[in-house]
């Protein structure tokens, strides 16, 4: 088991012990979903496979949030917006974008890309340098600016 799941199974017992409802159920639906793609991946998964997961999580919430607040449903955005703050706190550090702006430059010189379509030479490599620790839609922002609109 990944040091981010024991993190994952301690903190649920934490919030347990100190009755915390929106970090249990927060939790609880996390490992639900790491259970899941367990199954289906037939084996156990590492750190980097439960980030992603997590950024997955995250992603879904921000957009049940734009859902709820388009619906004039504050008190499910507020929820959403909590259990946000929750997952996040197991995300690694994110990258600034100016941090993101440098890696893609370097990428772009190492790949020679010079328009918008060697945007796929730029966004397989930098992907994969800055898994975790950057959203996707925020680098492939950044790539477009950079080679271009």
């Amino acid at each position: 088991m990944s040091a981010l799941h024991d993190q994952l199974r301690a903190d649920l017992q934490d919030a347990m012990r100190s009755r915390d409802v929106l970090r249990r159920e927060t939790i609880r639906f996390l490992e639900a979903a790491i259970q899941n793609a367990e199954i289906e991946r037939r084996g156990p998964l590492d750190d980097t496979d439960i980030v992603t997961l997590i950024q997955k999580q995250v992603r879904q919430r921000e957009e049940s949030v734009a859902q709820f607040r388009a619906g004039a449903r504050a008190d499910l955005a507020d929820k959403e917006e909590a259990e946000i703050a929750v997952l996040q706190a197991y995300l690694p550090q994110q990258m600034s974008r100016a941090a993101i702006q440098a890696a893609a430059q370097a990428v772009i010189a190492r790949t020679g890309a010079s328009g918008r379509a060697d945007k796929g030479k730029v966004m397989g490599p930098l992907m994969a340098e800055l898994r975790g620790r950057a959203d996707g839609r925020l680098i492939n922002e950044i790539v477009q600016e950079l080679l271009g609109d």
